[in-house]
């Protein structure tokens, strides 16, 4: 009889042993699959709320829609622990002395971070912009928490680390309104180099999108070794400065042609003599 008693309690132990965490089990599922949800929802909701307002740069939106995903995801975590009966103050602890020890195993995901938030802070460049970094020219789409996203002129995607941005040196193409447009044209020796000058301006005050001011340059810049080098760097709007640049390249070659100023070509004179 004491045999069955026993069984007997043990098994009325073990079913309120389920029916107790069996719940908080349920409970924490159901606060995990809604706590996914809200993070991803909230995260929509804030990357469309503040494009929609204006009253943020494009550069920030994504990482405040990153930031509002993993506080809801902690905390979603940190109400799971909650369910077991698990004391958060130390848990936080526990974390945040595990969080030391991946931190200098992911020393090179952190410094991603930490070069994310230095670009964000010191704003080399945003969303939107043209860029240069270490010889990758493209169109910036995104700063993340870990890398940056841009696309080349050709429609190449570029996803690169942050740390490797941060590292190299950045050439913004976008940050000034104005830009010089840089051009050299080679003459003959034998030709004019006033009537070239004279047909180089011609060309360029039928341009309106060629800048008064500053200034535009026009130099004889060099004698090599088959032409007289023209340099010329006309100012124009960060917008027009590569429509402008092949437009002038080929009015140049026509108004030369129309006027019988030549482009020379490398050339060599090859002279034999026969010994007697």
């Amino acid at each position: 009889m004491d045999l069955f008693n026993n069984m007997g309690e043990n098994s009325d132990v073990i079913t309120e042993l389920v029916i107790t965490h069996g719940m908080s089990l349920i409970g924490a599922i159901a606060i995990l699959i809604v706590g996914y949800i809200v993070a991803g929802w909230a995260a929509k909701k804030v990357r469309k709320s503040a494009t929609k307002s204006g009253k943020f740069d494009e550069t920030l939106v994504p990482i405040l829609a990153q930031t509002t995903k993993v506080i809801i995801l902690i905390i979603t975590l940190l109400a799971v622990l909650g369910q077991f009966g698990v004391q958060t103050a130390s848990i936080i602890a526990i974390l945040g002395a595990a969080g030391l020890a991946v931190g200098l195993a992911l020393q090179g995901t952190l410094s991603n971070v930490a070069a994310g938030m230095m670009l964000l802070i010191l704003r080399p460049f945003k969303v939107g912009d043209a860029v240069d970094i270490a010889g990758t020219v493209g169109v910036v789409d995104e700063i993340g928490l870990f890398t940056t996203d841009m696309h080349t002129f050709d429609n190449i995607g570029v996803t690169m680390p942050n740390s490797i941005v941060w590292g190299q040196e950045i050439q913004n193409l976008s940050r000034f309104d104005t830009r010089r447009v840089d051009m050299e044209f080679g003459i003959d020796y034998s030709d004019d180099m006033d009537k070239a000058i004279k047909l180089i301006k011609e060309v360029l005050a039928e341009d309106d999108r060629i800048l008064p001011e500053p200034e535009t340059l026009i130099a004889v810049s060099s004698l090599g070794d088959s032409a007289v080098s023209i340099r010329v760097r006309p100012w124009a709007k960060t917008s027009d400065v590569w429509p402008l640049y092949y437009d002038l390249t080929k009015r140049m070659k026509e108004k030369f042609d129309e006027n019988d100023v030549s482009f020379p070509f490398p050339q060599r004179d090859v002279h034999l003599f026969q010994n007697n």
